[in-house]
């Protein structure tokens, strides 16, 4: 699982090796996003989960207090594995990041762009589900 990680994050543009309580900042495609062993967490309103759709294997899980977020991101995490957030244009991420990453023992990757990013490069998006932890859907 390891080896693999590390190629799915190669693939996400990190040449550095990763170490926790870092933020790292990519752009990688959807197709990378879904192949990658990341915990991947939309961190928009539900409002936009259903305007503009979601990542299929996308947490989704508002960002509207650092502490709420952090307790229900915590059944999530797994030992070692980078949890990396998007957001609809990239700056709730990068806020987030610096917020969230001190607070984690796993690299924190913030994917710059956003949605808007993926969906100017084609891709299309799906419903969001309550499996994935839609509140509204």
């Amino acid at each position: 699982m390891y080896r693999s990680l590390i190629a799915a994050l190669a693939a996400l543009m990190l040449a550095q090796p990763l170490a926790a309580q870092q933020i790292y900042t990519a752009e990688p495609s959807a197709a990378q996003l879904q192949q990658a062993e990341i915990l991947l967490v939309d961190i928009r309103q539900p409002h936009e989960w259903v305007e503009t759709g979601v990542l299929p294997n996308a947490l989704l899980l508002p960002f509207d207090s650092p502490a709420q977020f952090l307790d229900a991101l915590a059944p999530h995490l797994q030992p070692g594995q980078p949890v990396a957030l998007i957001c609809r244009t990239g700056n709730r991420t990068a806020q987030a990041a610096q917020i969230i990453a001190p607070a984690l023992d796993v690299p924190v990757i913030d994917l710059g762009g956003g949605m808007f990013r993926l969906l100017r490069a084609g891709y299309q998006p799906t419903r969001p589900t309550r499996a994935q932890g839609c509140t509204i859907c």
